[in-house]
């Protein structure tokens, strides 16, 4: 599995949703999976997934999966 699947699975994992539905247009709040508590149970799988801890303007800015792969590179995720 490739990054961009593995990316892919853990929001479908965290927000539980199918994957089919994980596409680049996906924002928080859009679906009302992706809430709050979910936003930061999807941090908290990213941060475990991937290695990495990361810091509060990046959890706070990262409001759409696209977003989060943009995000995710910044700590050196390779899409």
């Amino acid at each position: 599995m490739d990054n961009g699947e593995k990316l892919r699975h853990v929001f479908a994992e965290a927000l539980g949703i199918e994957k089919d539905r994980v596409l680049d247009t996906l924002e928080y709040n859009s679906i009302p999976e992706w809430d709050s508590v979910a936003h930061m149970s999807l941090v908290a799988a990213l941060d475990e997934t991937f290695d990495t801890m990361l810091d509060t303007d990046d959890v706070i800015d990262m409001s759409s999966f696209a977003r989060a792969r943009e995000i995710m590179k910044k700590y050196g995720v390779e899409f």
